[in-house]
């Protein structure tokens, strides 16, 4: 082999091992499938997926990975161990119930066992809850409790309005997840139950965990109870001394972190 050849080989080689470094970051949108009409009266997406950049948006927090070096991807159909196989890092936020969608795809036992055995085989996998008003507990809880892992039906840290942001204030400082965000706000948030392996990664000032963790064979699971890093609380709009724009990069890079182990 010529000495040309031997650098394209080389090149090929490199950009190979590059693009399988990268961390691929898939958003749920088949347990989260929720639309509305737009101007045009036509039904249009929203509500947490990575382009949507209103107010009820992830673009932020998808720009916090990307930032840092991942590459984004939605799946919208059921995951399966094949098709999360890619996949390092997922992500199910707020799975619709029959409020928010008249058909709803809810979370089976199938797609448990496939999560769950890909979580096993080395994955990382974020569960965002919400207020119990406003997501699908049931069946969420039934993936969480194999982590061991609740979603509780009750309401943490509530916030009346805009007058009251402290009510949602809550210190980060010192803690794993968050290695630069000393202050956050999380408002109405679901608490989280404990049990096995599970343990809390951080409580609110009432004590209640509103961040879970737990390892699960060669993967690893962070549970939140709100899906908190959505645009309109990450986009500089919160009172000064609250630290949700560094929480998501923060969060971003922990569970990067996690990833490349």
């Amino acid at each position: 082999m010529n000495k040309r050849a031997s650098l394209i080989l080389l090149t090929i080689l490199c950009a190979c091992f590059a693009a399988q470094a990268q961390v691929v970051v898939t958003l749920d949108h088949y347990f989260n499938h929720e639309t509305h009409k737009n101007a045009s009266g036509q039904p249009e997406r929203f509500h947490y997926f990575w382009e949507e950049k209103a107010q009820t948006g992830f673009s932020i927090f998808g720009d916090a990975f990307t930032i840092q070096g991942a590459v984004l991807n939605s799946l919208e159909d059921a995951p399966t161990f094949a098709n999360l196989a890619n996949t390092k890092i997922y992500i199910i936020v707020d799975p619709d119930s029959r409020k928010e969608n008249p058909q709803p795809n809810y979370i089976g036992a199938a797609h448990i066992d496939e999560i769950a055995k890909w979580v096993k085989a080395g994955g990382v996998l974020l569960l965002m809850a919400n207020d119990s008003a406003n997501v699908e507990l049931p069946h969420f809880n039934e993936l969480a409790a194999r982590f061991g892992m609740h979603f509780n039906n009750d309401i943490a840290s509530h916030v009346m309005d805009d007058k009251h942001f402290e009510d949602g204030a809550i210190n980060t400082e010192g803690n794993a997840i968050f290695a630069t965000a000393k202050k956050i706000f999380m408002k109405d948030a679901c608490s989280i139950g404990l049990s096995g392996k599970a343990k809390a990664a951080l409580k609110n000032s009432a004590g209640a965990v509103i961040i879970a963790k737990a390892k699960y064979g060669k993967g690893f699971v962070l549970a939140v109870g709100d899906p908190w890093l959505y645009n309109e609380y990450v986009n500089g709009r919160l009172p000064a001394g609250f630290e949700n724009d560094k929480a998501a990069s923060d969060v971003a890079r922990y569970l990067l972190k996690k990833a490349k182990k």
